[in-house]
């Protein structure tokens, strides 16, 4: 059984960095594509990035050049470091993973297991 866990989120000021982490056990995290995804109040899930197993990543537009994805595949551990927070990035973020060798879009439903959530405020 996969086991997703996220954990780094808190509560900071607009400008502020916070590095989120998903540790993953059961599966083989190097052969996933591995994602993350917000969910503000009230909101549908939303994409934030995407790390392929190829290494290549994606971002979504209110991401990119302020939010990097990586990962380690020694440690199972995916990341997401956020910098120049701004209030609108208030949300609960989900680590996600696909099923292993599969080419997941930047769709929800193309992940197959999730973690709990970890929730990032960020004031104004």
């Amino acid at each position: 059984q996969v086991r997703l866990e996220e954990s780094g989120g808190g509560s900071v000021q607009r400008g502020g960095s916070l590095r989120l982490s998903c540790a993953v056990s059961g599966s083989t995290f190097s052969s996933s594509t591995m994602g993350w995804f917000q969910q503000a109040q009230g909101k549908d899930r939303e994409f934030v990035a995407i790390s392929w197993i190829d290494g290549s990543r994606h971002y979504a537009d209110s991401a990119k050049g302020r939010f990097s994805i990586s990962r380690d595949n020694a440690k199972n551990t995916l990341y997401l470091d956020m910098n120049n927070l701004k209030p609108e990035d208030t949300a609960v973020y989900y680590c996600a993973a696909s099923a292993p060798w599969s080419r997941a879009g930047i769709r929800s439903r193309d992940f197959t297991s999730w973690g709990q959530g970890t929730q990032v405020t960020v004031s104004s």
